[in-house]
């Protein structure tokens, strides 16, 4: 699945967790900035605060396939790109099929190249939700698209402004389109779209390489094309996902941390259902201090668009959910593979059930290590946070796919107090 050696993570339970982690940079806004500044046709731009994991490095590999001159300074977590030269508008297979985020790269090469070829879509397997409506958003722009069975060919002498609708508020499809209507000539206006904070920096991003975006935020955006964009600087926003996992495997040891570099009114609904369950939070500047003392408190969820609850925290809230006095109901209505974790977790001593669209978590139920399968990344780090509350120890695998989502997951782990580490599959 990577092109290199397999790990997994092993996780020792019983340690509270105690001290300061540093929240990473927004994935979710990061993947999306590298594709935008292949729009700009001469510079460098500068983003700072990028995190360290796999789906950038995808994303980097993608950038340099078509031609820009990228240099990742992994340390300083700073990342500068030169889009000057695009030489191909193909983005190859054996990237894109690891890689959900690919289709992000099809405006750039659009207005550049006047062409884009996807030779796959990969990244986790989360069931049925599909791209089309990124394809059906270029259509309604003016471009031609082809579907074969292996390929998606998509060609456009000049896309127009135009009126776009989402058929449900995506943040990648509402980011993607506002990208391709950017240098688009005339208004296009777009409904429905996503209110993530992420889209909000990637608007500001945008924004400052010269783009018109009004709206952002409304669920109503309306773009004013410009002739060209800029190359600039940019700090990639904190990660609400990574904040949020840090603060679940808090509340599931019975630790307290603080989380530097987090903001808890990103966290929407999800902070005050783990309020509901007996997580305490305090906020002094930028430091988020989490700590969990009390018996843990049974709940209902239901995953929405921001700022509803996160489906990327659903599955590690079903983790503490096992945890909890009585039964909690969790409802998936995003991404239907979500509850591939659920026979992981039974694996694990958890008394876990899906009825219909819901699943049912019957607790407290004791934890205890086993060997287990990470099926997509959220459901990987579900994995490692049951395995910090486990009796014995949790072998989580494949490694790869919590490291696409989540940088330095062990060591940030460890430093916290956790017995954690990952080794190479021989």
């Amino acid at each position: 699945m990577t092109g290199g050696p397999e790990t997994r993570y092993l996780v020792r339970g019983g340690n509270p967790l105690q001290g300061t982690v540093f929240v990473q940079g927004a994935k979710n806004a990061a993947l999306k900035m590298i594709a935008a500044s292949l729009m700009a046709p001469k510079g460098r731009t500068v983003l700072r605060n990028v995190p360290v994991i796999e789906d950038v490095r995808r994303a980097i590999e993608l950038a340099q396939a078509v031609g820009a001159v990228c240099k990742f300074h992994e340390a300083e977590r700073t990342l500068v790109i030169d889009a000057s030269d695009l030489t191909s508008s193909v983005l190859p297979a054996e990237i894109a099929r690891r890689f959900r985020a690919t289709v992000l790269f099809v405006p750039a090469l659009l207005h550049r190249l006047g062409e884009a070829t996807i030779e796959g879509i990969g990244g986790c397997n989360l069931g049925n939700r599909q791209l089309d409506f990124h394809y059906r958003g270029f259509a309604r722009l003016g471009a031609i698209v082809e579907q074969g069975d292996t390929v998606i060919y998509i060609k456009a002498d000049r896309l127009r402004g135009a009126h776009l609708y989402l058929d449900t508020p995506s943040h990648t499809g509402t980011e993607n389109l506002i990208m391709a209507a950017a240098l688009a000539p005339g208004t296009t206006i777009i409904d429905n779209t996503a209110l993530e904070p992420e889209v909000l920096d990637v608007i500001a991003f945008l924004t400052k390489m010269g783009a018109r975006i009004t709206g952002g935020g409304t669920g109503f955006v309306t773009v004013e094309g410009v002739e060209e964009l800029s190359a600039v600087e940019h700090t990639v926003m904190a990660d609400r996902i990574d904040a949020g996992a840090f603060a679940m495997a808090a509340a599931i040891t019975g630790g307290e941390i603080s989380l530097v570099g987090a903001s808890l009114e990103h966290f929407g609904v999800a902070r005050w259902k783990l309020e509901q369950m007996g997580v305490e939070f305090a906020t002094h500047g930028a430091i988020v201090q989490v700590r969990r003392e009390r018996q843990l408190r049974p709940i209902n969820v239901i995953t929405d668009t921001y700022p509803g609850f996160a489906t990327d925290l659903q599955s590690p809230i079903m983790a503490l959910s096992c945890l909890a006095d009585g039964t909690s109901y969790i409802r998936e209505t995003i991404f239907d593979g979500r509850y591939n974790l659920v026979g992981e977790l039974n694996k694990m001593g958890a008394k876990v059930e899906v009825a219909g669209n819901a699943a049912l978590v019957h607790g407290p139920t004791p934890l205890h290590g086993t060997e287990v399968i990470a099926h997509e990344l959220r459901c990987g780090v579900a994995l490692i946070l049951a395995g910090l509350a486990a009796d014995g120890e949790t072998v989580v695998s494949p490694g790869y796919l919590i490291d696409r989502g989540h940088a330095s997951m062990a060591s940030r782990l460890a430093t916290l107090g956790a017995d954690i580490s990952t080794e190479v599959v021989r």
